[in-house]
């Protein structure tokens, strides 16, 4: 059995946990002007209460939870959102400290504008409830759908309806019963499972902490009183339980832990767990915190454990309730916020980051964009900044998770641009989708090694890319003839010619354009699997979508070849007369003219063509592929 550290002398963390006050953080909403700054300083002021503001610098929480001091050596969510704060990226979401008799709180307060709808994100996905305050006069407005949309998104499902300025229509009861009518009806469809409807009036105090007389036709609790008794279980301690593993712990060869923060339920001495995605079983052994050894632990807790056989857990694996097992698979449905500047491409690689597993991920199909004013879902073919839309992701391998509806923590994640490394969606996991699990991977006989050895070369993709008019295809035709007479097996993929067939329904739009390159990426894929030199001869104008490229293949099997020719002399050969037209506005979406080229950071080959003629650019990326297989040949040498 593993050597484990001495114990000492404490009381366990979790029954310490039950005799301190609970923590409950709340985040404030609302319209423009309804009152949100005068309510949570009239909530403050009127308790007496002991106040302390705390900003991203000093405390960042992030979409499943957790503090940076709860974290090990994982670079998590937060961290992103961190770095994203660090770069002017994203604006401040204050946390504001206070306390009564009765419980502590944690009051979060995020810009409530449309444009900021990636601060409400974060400061949501941190709340267990949401104050959402609203003017009495203006009703329910598309504000006060956004906000409640989000919330509901994020996993929020209590909600207090602040009415507010009730001084200001003589504190009349028809005026409030009609707000909370509305809204009752607003929230069911959105699934929030409780709203606790107040009166009140910030300036004067009415109904915030005290009753005064002005309205003795509501007799129920104030704000305060409702922050200070309602039930929530905010750490999921009734979930199944969760450790996303953050750290294999081995400080000597006698003793091995796996460390992490729990993300729900409770863990204790003996429990049967299962691993994650590899699905091997055990039982914890031993349960060690911060201050020596544990009988349990609750959501929220950093804790090691010690289990009783060395099974496979390493970081981004998931240990889990044997009983109650996560989900593993690598496509599933999920309501997705997009945040970023430049809209949701479908097909576009990027990086999902999710409790303590990341994978690459691709959005296969937006089903519709949610309209907040009608609360209708509508068709579309991207997401814009603050827009939500029901998507399928896929992933490039299997991940543990959970429905957040079930686990906001593990059901949770974000996506990162490849190419700028900001984040630019948050999501919310539905369900796995079921040919997840019903298509799987058939295992032959005769794989790529074998067919590379039969025809006596080793395979691979060399990627031209650059403007129209650039040489590429000129390039690739005068390449592949050399490769030919040197007895290679090749085979070329062109732009135009593979859009008469494979890609003929597509277009030049951003969205086409990713799908064009995913779908020929896919297509060198399954070349390189046959043995094949690959030449393909695309504008391919999107780094991201190059990356995505390479990273199918193996190592050593892609080479990026920027045919590196200026737009003047492009322009000036003009072989099909496309520029010509784009110039006119016939063409719209043209490479060079309307829409960008990203040149490429770091080529393999970078090709003059206004110093190389096309038989010598040739010759050169001939040179390049000798001098790679020559390079496999010495390290392969004993």
């Amino acid at each position: 059995m593993a050597a484990v550290p001495r114990k000492t002398e404490h009381r366990d963390a979790a029954l310490a946990s039950q005799e301190r006050k609970r923590q409950l953080r709340f985040i404030t909403c609302g319209s423009a002007d309804d009152g949100k700054s005068t309510l949570l300083a009239r909530l403050l002021q009127d308790s007496r209460a002991v106040l302390r503001d705390r900003f991203p610098e000093t405390r960042t929480e992030s979409l499943i939870g957790g503090t940076r001091g709860d974290a090990l050596d994982f670079a998590s969510p937060a961290d992103r959102l961190q770095q994203d704060r660090d770069q002017g990226t994203t604006s401040d979401v204050a946390y504001r400290d206070f306390e009564s008799d009765r419980r502590r709180f944690v009051a979060i307060d995020a810009p409530g504008h449309e444009r900021h709808t990636r601060n409400l994100v974060i400061g949501a996905s941190n709340a267990d409830l949401a104050l959402l305050l609203v003017d009495v006069r203006k009703g329910i407005l598309i504000q006060t759908r956004r906000h409640s949309h989000v919330i509901s998104l994020m996993g929020i499902r209590h909600v207090i309806l602040a009415v507010n300025k009730m001084d200001l229509v003589g504190y009349r009861k028809d005026a409030f019963s009609t707000i909370v009518d509305d809204y009752d009806a607003f929230a069911r469809e959105l699934g929030i499972e409780q709203v606790h409807a107040v009166p009140l009036s910030a300036i004067t105090g009415e109904n915030v902490v005290a009753r005064q007389d002005c309205m003795p036709w509501y007799d129920g609790p104030t704000v305060m009183e409702l922050l200070e008794t309602l039930e929530i279980d905010p750490n999921g301690e009734q979930s199944p339980f969760r450790l996303p593993v953050q750290r294999v712990n081995r400080p000597n060869p006698e003793f091995r832990g796996i460390s992490g923060t729990v993300a729900s339920g409770r863990i204790e001495r003996g429990m049967p767990v299962v691993a994650c995605p590899s699905g091997e079983t055990t039982a914890v052994e031993h349960i060690l915190g911060p201050a020596g050894e544990l009988e349990s632990a609750l959501a929220g807790q950093a804790i090691t454990l010690v289990l009783a056989d060395e099974i496979d857990a390493s970081p981004g694996e998931m240990i889990a309730a044997a009983d109650q097992p996560p989900e593993v698979a690598d496509q599933f449905a999920a309501h997705l916020i997009w945040m970023d500047a430049q809209p949701m491409l479908p097909e576009r690689s990027y990086l999902a980051r999710f409790a303590g597993a990341s994978a690459v991920a691709r959005v296969t199909d937006l089903t519709h964009r949610v309209d907040f004013e009608t609360m209708g879902h509508f068709a579309a073919k991207t997401l814009e900044r603050n827009e939500v839309g029901y998507c399928k992701i896929s992933l490039d391998r299997p991940v543990p998770f959970d429905s957040h509806r079930a686990i906001r923590r593990t059901g949770a994640f974000v996506l990162i641009d490849r190419s700028t490394n900001s984040t630019v969606g948050a999501g919310m996991i539905g369900f796995a989708l079921r040919r997840a699990s019903n298509v799987v991977w058939q295992e032959l006989k005769t794989d790529k090694a074998e067919r590379a050895r039969a025809i006596g070369q080793k395979p691979c993709v060399l990627w031209l890319t650059g403007l129209s008019g650039a040489g590429k295809s000129t390039i690739a035709d005068r390449l592949e003839q050399k490769l030919r007479a040197l007895g290679k097996h090749t085979y070329v993929l062109d732009g135009d010619n593979v859009r008469h067939g494979l890609n003929r329904d597509l277009g030049f739009t951003d969205r086409d354009r990713v799908e064009n390159i995913r779908r020929v990426s896919e297509v060198a894929k399954l070349m390189v699997d046959a043995g094949l030199i690959v030449i393909v001869s695309f504008i391919s104008p999107f780094r991201s979508e190059r990356e995505m490229a390479r990273n199918l293949m193996e190592e050593g099997e892609f080479f990026e070849i920027f045919v590196d020719t200026p737009l003047d002399v492009c322009e000036a050969r003009d072989p099909k007369g496309l520029y010509v037209k784009a110039r006119r506005g016939e063409i719209p979406n043209f490479t060079g003219i309307d829409s960008p080229y990203e040149t490429p950071n770091d080529p393999d080959l970078r090709i003059d063509t206004t110093q190389l003629s096309a038989e010598q650019a040739a010759e050169t990326v001939v040179q390049l592929l000798r001098r790679a297989q020559n390079s496999v040949r010495t390290a392969d040498d004993p």
